[in-house]
């Protein structure tokens, strides 16, 4: 499964330079994966695919999907959480115990 460059691409060229394979080009401006040469880098050093390591934006360069259904399904939960507004698991582990703790506090007459 090979990676592809999205809308939410900066054009900062660092992928260019990290591709091991040469795979990142720049077609009209744009650019692109060439999915043919795209290895994910696996089978070498790298633990990770080095565009997306070194991509300065969230979504830029992402995991193609393998069939329609898989890419459908990812972009619609993504939509839903933004859409429902989620908050993040930890975010709301830190509200809970930030309140519970004041509350103990107070109980303590304790004074931050």
């Amino acid at each position: 499964m090979a990676y592809k460059i999205t809308a939410a691409c900066i054009s900062c060229k660092r992928c260019l330079s990290v591709c091991p394979t040469g795979a990142v080009k720049i077609l009209d401006g744009n650019h692109s994966i060439d999915s043919e040469l795209c290895t994910n880098c696996a089978g070498g050093i790298y633990t990770v695919p080095q565009c997306k390591a070194v991509c300065p934006t969230v979504d830029g360069c992402v995991k193609e999907p393998s069939d329609y259904w898989e890419g459908w399904f990812v972009k619609y939960n993504r939509v839903i959480a933004k859409l429902t507004n989620k908050q993040d698991y930890w975010e709301c582990w830190y509200n809970t115990y930030s309140q519970k703790f004041s509350e103990q506090l107070q109980k303590n007459h304790v004074v931050v």
